[in-house]
């Protein structure tokens, strides 16, 4: 019998709930013998607008920052391939998807109520619009 994934690929922040994604993927991928990736969107600064002035991020600093957080959770995590995304994530994520091909995603689903109406929910973007399955892993009762 073949083994139900050959491409694992989870979707990851710097979030608790992302940690507890990752390691169901390497889970699913120990089991499966499959490979795995770590998808990581690197933040873009945000516009302000207004009558304060307000240092801007340089969105090279923000890429390099997310390159070098992405090279270490790789480097902790041995049998994993990194893939550093630019762009507004979930679609990042989706076009990602449908070139590279995994047989699952796997992203945690943690915004509460106001982050979800503020910044859209990532989780279920995937869930619509993902060229494959999509596991969600929620955080555990009360930690939401």
């Amino acid at each position: 019998m073949a083994a139900p994934y050959e491409h694992v690929a989870v979707c990851m922040d710097r979030s608790d709930a992302s940690a507890r994604a990752l390691q169901e993927a390497r889970e699913l991928c120990a089991d499966a013998g499959c490979r795995l990736s770590i998808v990581h969107v690197a933040p873009s600064p945000l516009l302000l607008v207004g009558d304060y002035a307000a240092a801007m991020p340089d969105p090279g600093d923000l890429a390099a920052a997310a390159r070098e957080w992405l090279r270490e959770v790789v480097t902790d995590t041995p049998g994993t391939e990194g893939v550093l995304l630019e762009g507004y994530p979930p679609q990042a994520v989706v076009a990602w998807a449908e070139t590279a091909k995994p047989d699952l995603l796997v992203a945690a689903a943690h915004r509460g109520l106001v982050d979800r109406v503020l910044l859209g929910s990532f989780a279920g973007y995937l869930a619509h619009h993902a060229p494959c399955p999509v596991l969600l892993v929620r955080p555990p009762a009360g930690e939401e």
